[in-house]
């Protein structure tokens, strides 16, 4: 079942994007805006107008929106990066901050708010992070005070701080989060409000196209009917609930970002010559500044569809972790990329004038915003330390199984390699329970990178399985087909192996001096692995071929 926008739709409105783009926002102008530290405001405007509509892909059909799906909205997202992620986040900034309303809102809010958003093109804020509590939404300080009369709450008084807020400045509508009697809870402002303001813009290193600016709520008052729903108290489980969602928003903003200075890159290489021949035809260039990279972009594509696709089906629940797992892959794989594309550039890449520095300061943040890189870390691997625990060991042993299965249909997509993986990660996360090293923050910080790292390989193990098949959706992205998806997905996952292997045992090693690290190592089959990067210089060099069109 589809959901969400057609195939034909979608292609549309990612074609319109790239035009308005093409018309608008050349290199020339993004990287005259970004020394100037200038937010284009009167582009923002028309991409949320009659012009363009942008705003109406996150907003259901009853309230005058195209009602895009979660897939729909990773392929949008995904294209915006590749234009510019300052704008990209101007622009969706506005779905963040109406969240609330689609979590907790009355069925009467939410026809007004989006509605408006709809046909008005009002620009949203989200206004949840302060200066002393980042993504601990936990810890804040602003406060909402009830005013009553005869009895009967008429408004609230709200005062406090918030900090980095994207379109802190320029937004027609504010999402607030502050604290109750009740505990947090959200309200809907409007600009203009007395004693409601906003600092100037942040200077920052990138994304300088968008507005992020400090909040300030001196005694705002509002009426009763700012309370987003109808209960005090419900704002930490209504921020809760969209994080899967809104994460994978900015794994698609790592993937697009990271792309687009790779393919600079890609580019670059055909025609610079060294050496007599172009870089693109040279091992120490391909295989360092472009193959490694271009694995991990793709695993990270295979985990955002994977969990677009199971948002778009509602049967899931929240799926936080895997937004996390989302997140986490991408963008450090997006933020690699582009610190790539740098150097794959030389003298070139480090100037202003060379769109691949600009990329990469602005990609930087997708590890920051929406839950840092640490933040996903321990996420993922809190979650995944219980199934361990529930499981009795087996979590990742019975993934390792059903990746065995899938290696006799399809030999030749590295199933087998994946598999090999999980098999090490699950002794690892073993070694950890009978160590009980998770008590240290450093190991339970890597083993959520080795958790992220080793799902995304069987997320691209699955993703071309279902290649092989003929089996994807038909709005997936078509860079490769399926023979490259299957040399994509085996090269990543002998990497992912190695990395599990090696870097799980030296791990618990390092943590627990105890352990019989030569046991450990047989446990996890290190040995296996290590036999297993047979082929793997073969691989690399197919990749850079199906890369590079030369397969």
């Amino acid at each position: 079942m589809m959901h969400g926008l057609d195939t034909e739709t979608l292609e549309m409105t990612l074609a319109a994007i790239s035009d308005f783009a093409g018309n608008e926002l050349t290199d020339e102008r993004l990287i005259e805006l970004d020394e100037a530290d200038e937010y284009p405001a009167d582009l923002i405007r028309r991409m949320c107008s009659d012009e363009l509509g942008i705003q109406l892909l996150f907003i259901a059909e009853e309230h005058g929106g195209m009602g895009g799906s979660a897939y729909d909205v990773y392929r949008v997202c995904e294209r915006m990066a590749r234009i510019d992620l300052g704008v990209a986040t101007s622009v969706l900034a506005t779905f963040l901050g109406s969240d609330p309303i689609l979590m907790g809102g009355t069925d009467e809010q939410q026809h007004r708010w989006m509605s408006r958003i709809a046909n008005e093109g009002l620009l949203m804020a989200y206004g949840a992070t302060e200066a002393e509590a980042g993504s601990d939404l936990g810890s804040l300080k602003t406060v909402a005070v009830p005013v009553t009369e005869d009895g009967e709450v008429v408004g609230y008084r709200i005062t406090g701080q918030k900090q980095w807020i994207s379109n802190g400045a320029v937004a027609d509508l504010y999402s607030i989060l502050a604290n109750t009697d009740k505990g947090p809870t959200w309200f809907i402002l409007e600009k203009g409000l007395e004693g409601f303001s906003a600092a100037a813009p942040e200077n920052k290193h990138g994304i300088r196209l968008s507005n992020t600016a400090a909040l300030y709520l001196d005694d705002v008052h509002v009426g009763a009917d700012a309370l987003v729903g109808t209960e005090l108290g419900q704002g930490l489980v209504q921020a809760q609930q969209v994080f899967g969602y809104t994460r994978l928003m900015v794994a698609a903003f790592g993937l697009g970002g990271g792309w687009e200075a790779l393919d600079r890159a890609i580019a670059y290489s055909r025609e610079r010559i060294q050496a007599g021949g172009p870089l693109s035809e040279k091992q120490g260039y391909t295989h360092k500044l472009i193959v490694p990279h271009a694995l991990r972009l793709e695993a990270g594509r295979a985990y955002i569809e994977e969990t677009a696709e199971r948002i778009d089906e509602g049967t899931h629940g929240h799926l936080n972790t895997e937004g996390a797992i989302a997140k986490y892959v991408a963008t450090e794989a997006g933020n690699d990329a582009a610190d790539a594309a740098i150097q794959a550039l030389g003298g070139y890449g480090y100037t202003h004038d060379y769109m691949v520095e600009k990329i990469r300061r602005d990609v930087r943040i997708t590890t920051i915003y929406e839950g840092t890189s640490e933040i996903m870390e321990m996420t993922i691997s809190r979650d995944r330390w219980q199934e361990h625990l529930k499981s009795r060991g087996a979590y990742y042993h019975d993934q390792a199984s059903e990746l065995e299965r899938t290696h006799a249909a399809h030999p030749r997509i590295g199933a087998d390699l994946a598999a090999l993986a999980h098999h090490a990660l699950a002794e690892v996360l073993e070694a950890a329970r009978v160590g009980r090293l998770t008590r240290n923050q450093h190991v339970l910080f890597k083993l959520g990178e080795l958790m992220a790292e080793t799902e995304a390989s069987a997320a691209l193990v699955r993703r071309a399985a279902r290649a092989a098949e003929g089996g994807l959706p038909p709005k997936a992205d078509a860079r490769f087909d399926a023979g490259g998806i299957a040399d994509v997905s085996r090269a990543h996952a002998r990497r992912v192996a190695r990395q599990v292997a090696a870097e799980g045992v030296a791990l618990i090693v390092a943590a627990d001096d105890t352990v019989d690290a030569a046991a450990l190592r047989a446990a996890t089959g290190a040995d296996k692995v290590l036999t297993a990067q047979a082929g793997g210089l073969a691989d690399m060099d197919r990749v850079a071929d199906l890369i590079y069109g030369r397969a």
